[in-house]
């Protein structure tokens, strides 16, 4: 980390979305001073927080909610990440031509600069969350070289921002960890469909939470992931809608939790972060030092047959 300090102070933002932009986005501006007033210097937003969760059905209407980057959300992020000095992590559903759409967080360092954009890369397509229809994969490659998976740089470190799906890729947080990632973070809208049972909601959560906490350990690095909360309807009205599990948290690099929310409320969880714990973790435990790359040749394979 750049910080002079070794604790970073850093905030997940947990709401509830709402049908109307500017309100969606008045309740995140609100949320965000908060954390900032609170002393957090990097704060992140859940995914897709300027609207309701849309990829429940398949609506060619819905793209008009998308927007170029810069644009108006966007630019009233950067403004606000420039007014509090602050990192600020944002999610847009973003218009990169006509037909590309993409899922896209958006980092702003302290003073108002685009400090870089990750487009989220694994695009699920599972009754509820039909994302395939609206978003078009990350790119693997970017223009600068770069692979997809590579941290962004701010005053405040290296953040590896991937976003929800992403999640349940270990591939996605060890590239990251591999290219200099400081911290893992994982803007997040998952939720319960209405029908599943309660056992059932239990295990989804509790796999929710334990995969990312295992991104933590096996990576040595803190994690931050923020969730809406909320229950939306399917606007087609076809299905039961999803009831939004909430439970953002933060974790540290042996995967304890430094500070977990509710399933129902909304919640700024602002904790200060050790810097240098990560180094400390992996002194003692060297995944990275004991990889055997020369045997993992077959992981770019779909299936070893």
């Amino acid at each position: 980390m750049t910080t002079a300090s070794s604790q970073l102070r850093v905030a997940a933002v947990q709401q509830a979305c709402s049908a109307d932009k500017q309100q969606s986005l008045a309740t995140s501006e609100r949320l965000v001073r908060q954390a900032a007033k609170e002393g957090a210097q990097l704060v992140v937003l859940q995914e897709l927080h300027a609207t309701l969760y849309f990829c429940q059905s398949e609506d060619t209407a819905i793209f008009e909610l998308a927007e170029p980057i810069p644009g108006p959300s966007s630019e009233r992020l950067a403004a606000l990440a420039r007014e509090l000095g602050i990192v600020l992590v944002g999610s847009i559903f973003e218009r990169r031509m006509n037909g590309v759409y993409h899922n896209t967080a958006v980092v702003f360092d302290s003073d108002g600069s685009l400090a870089g954009l990750y487009r989220k890369m694994h695009i699920p397509d599972d009754p509820g969350f039909y994302e395939k229809f609206y978003f078009t994969p990350g790119d693997a490659t970017r223009n600068d070289g770069s692979s997809g998976f590579t941290p962004i740089q701010t005053s405040v470190g290296k953040l590896g921002v991937l976003v929800c799906w992403d999640q349940w890729y270990p591939e996605a947080a060890r590239l990251m960890a591999l290219a200099g990632a400081e911290l893992l973070i994982y803007p997040t809208a998952i939720g319960w469909d209405m029908t599943d049972p309660e056992d059932e909601r239990a295990r989804q959560l509790d796999a929710w939470v334990t995969v990312q906490r295992g991104h933590a350990v096996a990576n040595n690095l803190p994690v931050i992931a923020p969730n809406r909360i909320g229950t939306e309807p399917d606007p087609s009205g076809q299905g039961e809608g999803i009831r939004f599990w909430g439970n953002s948290f933060v974790c540290g690099p042996q995967g304890e939790f430094l500070a977990r929310a509710n399933h129902q409320g909304e919640a700024v969880l602002t904790v200060d972060i050790d810097t240098r714990r990560s180094e400390a973790v992996r002194r003692i435990w060297p995944y990275l030092r004991d990889r055997r790359i020369e045997a993992y040749g077959d992981i770019m394979k779909r299936v070893r047959d």
